[in-house]
């Protein structure tokens, strides 16, 4: 059996599950299942879309109140699932290839863990979150991805046995956005579980606000400063603030952006919104939490 799980937080899976639900029925799978799992959505327009789901023959919609955080909803899905392969899909990623379900099914022979990768749509330069997708694509082919397996890897579309699972349910601690992922990939490679990189991408075009973008950043990095010890050698910009460390950099660095950071932060908000300006500002927001007064 196959099951097909969505995490998802104030995003309208409607569409996402209606154009799975038609190639599963193409394949003619013996059993297949589609569950979604609301992790304390806030939007009641999403909420009442979503609750429309059950509508759908084969799919499961289960809503829970409080915010479980990004690791233990995955978890929860898993304990839900029936299959004994598991696709993970975010909920707001698009189904762009005609084969995608297919090409799963094909690639169970090829190992436990296997990620297909994603795909950028759409989107403006204007836009900090598409600038900053676009940017990684040209690396994104099965074949560069196969070249780095465990810090190539995204939960945001792979296939996992359940026995994997089962065996390294993803941690709990991280609660908040960013590195469940990374983690995860970590603890595969720890394991010696491998992971295969084919080319079956989602769609990534859906692109939030620069405020918002920003403000999941923030989010991110202070989950990253909290796993900072566990996630050396799985995050560039860990590397960076290393390197500045041993060159005695990272204080000056740090007074800089205190006096900088708001100017960049306006820049990062505007229609003149870069990349460059992006890097810095990560680098220098990271540093300020690893150099406040309560740091560990």
């Amino acid at each position: 059996m196959l099951s097909i799980l969505i995490p998802t937080y104030n995003d309208d899976c409607y569409e996402l599950v209606q154009a799975l639900t038609l190639q599963a029925k193409a394949l003619n799978l013996a059993d297949w299942e589609i569950i979604v799992a609301d992790d304390g959505s806030t939007d009641g327009q999403v909420i009442a879309r979503n609750k429309n789901l059950q509508d759908i023959p084969g799919c499961r919609f289960v809503r829970n109140n409080d915010n479980m955080g990004r690791a233990a909803i995955r978890n929860f899905l898993v304990e839900q699932a029936r299959g004994e392969y598991l696709i993970f899909i975010d909920a707001d990623m698009k189904i762009c290839e005609p084969n995608y379900l297919k090409r799963y099914v094909m690639a169970q022979a090829l190992g436990n863990v296997v990620y297909g990768g994603y795909i950028v749509q759409g989107g403006t330069k204007t836009n900090l979150r598409f600038l900053y997708e676009k940017q990684g694509e040209k690396n994104r082919s099965a074949q560069l991805r196969n070249n780095q397996p465990y810090k190539d890897f995204h939960t945001s579309n792979f296939m996992v046995s359940r026995k994997v699972m089962k065996d390294l349910p993803f941690d709990e601690r991280f609660r908040h956005y960013g590195y469940e992922d990374v983690f995860w990939g970590k603890q595969l490679e720890v394991y010696g579980e491998s992971i295969v990189h084919i080319d079956n991408p989602v769609a990534f075009c859906t692109f939030e606000q620069n405020s918002d973008f920003i403000v999941k950043t923030e989010e991110g990095l202070r989950t990253l400063r909290l796993f900072r010890n566990e996630l050396k050698g799985y995050s560039p910009l860990l590397k960076v603030a290393d390197k500045l460390e041993r060159n005695k950099l990272k204080p000056l660095f740090a007074c800089i952006f205190r006096v900088m950071g708001k100017r960049l932060k306006r820049l990062l908000l505007s229609k003149h919104t870069n990349l460059l300006a992006f890097q810095i500002y990560k680098l220098g927001y990271y540093l300020g939490l690893e150099l406040a007064p309560n740091d560990q």
